[in-house]
């Protein structure tokens, strides 16, 4: 019987290469849109207070980061941080602190990205080198909480795993035991 290989396609892994020397390519790109020097894109200013991400990010990496973190949470910026209420926008309206410490949800943040970093270091990596890591979206797949119907489910097969003899709906908790 023959054992199915472990080793990662090398077609894969080339093809995973060239992707990364394209997409640091383009991240070194110019900033503005060929034949319009009128227009460039934002500027994303050195980023402070770094606490649990890399200090060396810059301000379009760690922009580009809070934006996977968006989606994967479906959320918006003004959910971990707080208004400045000294400045404000084009439309009269607050901008964000990005450095202020003043919402406890910022804190709740850099506890759960150094959660994933862990897990992808110490336990994805070692599972597979190609494996896929972990990242907000793999269990909130865009809600603030962990996906609540996925959550219930593998609650559910859980129970009914360790009693085999119930069903689903006999061994599910009452909703005033879940709140």
């Amino acid at each position: 019987m023959k054992r199915p290989s472990t080793t990662p396609n090398a077609g894969l892994v080339f093809s995973l290469l060239i992707l990364a020397c394209l997409v640091t390519m383009a991240a070194q790109a110019p900033q503005t849109i060929p034949g319009n020097p009128a227009f460039q894109a934002p500027l994303y200013p050195a980023p402070t207070n770094l606490k649990v991400l890399p200090k060396e990010l810059t301000g379009q990496q760690v922009h580009d980061l809070m934006e996977n973190w968006k989606t994967g949470l479906g959320m918006d910026c003004a959910a971990c941080h707080a208004e400045d209420k000294e400045k404000v926008d084009a439309e009269g309206r607050p901008v964000l602190n990005f450095a202020s410490d003043a919402k406890p949800q910022k804190a709740v943040a850099r506890a759960m990205y150094t959660m994933t970093e862990e897990i992808n270091s110490r336990y994805i990596a070692k599972i597979d080198s190609s494996g896929v890591p972990v990242n907000c979206g793999t269990c909130h797949r865009g809600h603030m909480g962990p996906d609540p119907f996925e959550a219930q489910a593998n609650h559910d097969q859980s129970r009914t795993q360790n009693n085999p003899g119930a069903t689903a709906a006999q061994s599910t908790p009452s909703e005033a035991n879940i709140q």
